[in-house]
């Protein structure tokens, strides 16, 4: 079985003889085209946005509700754009808002049940669609990223730089 042809990538991944950056772009390349797939999937499948899946993901994986300031946090995020996006869930019935018992200034969102069922029908999706995408490689190659990635992460935790 062939592969098909590469993804064309910024400056063609062409730079004389700077690896880093070669490298940087390549990431960038996957994480855009795999994003781009993603936001085309949500909005014709299911007329969703990606960062409204993004807000109701995390919401899934606090079910006692988080804060708009915790959202911006966990999603790396302004928290304007949590905020407009969270209206628009709350519109739709999808998330609720209610005062936080402890701080009078903010309000901790949940999911609604109508919010949990709708995103278990877009985590299921969102599933798929990964492992479609990922299906060029085998387990141990995405194991051997996944490790390798997490080294990244490591150092750029570590170089204190801020997001």
């Amino acid at each position: 079985m062939s592969r098909p042809a590469p993804l064309r990538e910024k400056h063609d991944g062409a730079l004389d003889d700077r690896g880093s950056v070669r490298l940087w772009l390549r990431l960038l390349t996957c994480t855009t085209v795999i994003e781009k797939r993603l936001k085309r999937g949500f909005a014709d499948r299911y007329d969703i946005t990606l960062p409204r899946f993004d807000v109701m993901a995390a919401l899934d994986r606090h079910p006692e509700g988080m804060t708009m300031g915790q959202l911006s946090q966990a999603l790396l995020v302004s928290n304007g754009n949590v905020t407009g996006v969270v209206q628009v869930l709350a519109r739709d019935r999808y998330v609720s808002l209610a005062p936080s018992p402890t701080d009078g200034r903010s309000s901790i969102v949940r999911l609604t049940q109508l919010g949990r069922e709708c995103f278990a029908t877009l985590a299921v999706a969102h599933h798929a669609w990964i492992d479609t995408m990922l299906a060029g490689m085998n387990r141990e190659e995405r194991s051997q990223l996944h490790a390798l990635l997490g080294v990244l992460k490591d150092s750029l935790a570590a170089d204190g730089g801020k997001e």
